[in-house]
């Protein structure tokens, strides 16, 4: 499940990656031609104003980093029904990703790796709850072919 809170982590952290505001909305202006400025920026980080589908890709694609496309590719990424292999491999991704920062922050405790904890551990549970449907579908299946 996607949260407004990592979104918004994603998009600070693009910002981040460009150095400065000035920086970022030249990306910004350079890619769509338009007039950003810092300030609209500033205010979007700081979530007074949503952030746009335009604005995502710009930073994206000037860092080559692809956080918040990645997060909604693989919310859309659905198993195949009684794919448990598949599903198997999820949870163990999503489970060791979820290990590690949660051991991050415990041993820092900033808000920045606490939140990144929670979001890891959604993944995971999210993922749990797929096997599981991968699993209860396959099972079905198996009980239609026995009819």
């Amino acid at each position: 499940m996607i949260h407004r809170a990592d979104i918004e982590a994603h998009m600070r952290a693009l910002l981040a990656g460009h150095g400065c505001l000035d920086a970022a909305s030249e990306a910004l202006n350079a890619r769509w031609g338009t007039t950003v400025q810092k300030g609209t920026l500033s205010r979007r980080a700081n979530g007074e104003l949503p952030w746009t589908i335009q604005d995502v890709i710009g930073l994206e694609d000037a860092l080559g980093r692809y956080p918040v496309t990645r997060m909604m590719a693989r919310r859309m990424r659905e198993l195949a029904p009684g794919d448990v292999i598949a599903a198997s491999q999820a949870v163990a991704k999503e489970a060791g990703e979820a290990v590690s920062a949660l051991m991050g922050a415990a041993l820092s405790a900033t808000t920045g790796q606490r939140a990144e904890a929670i979001r890891e551990i959604d993944e995971a549970i999210e993922a749990l709850q797929m096997a599981r449907a991968a699993l209860e579908a396959r099972a079905a299946a198996a009980d239609c072919r026995e009819v």
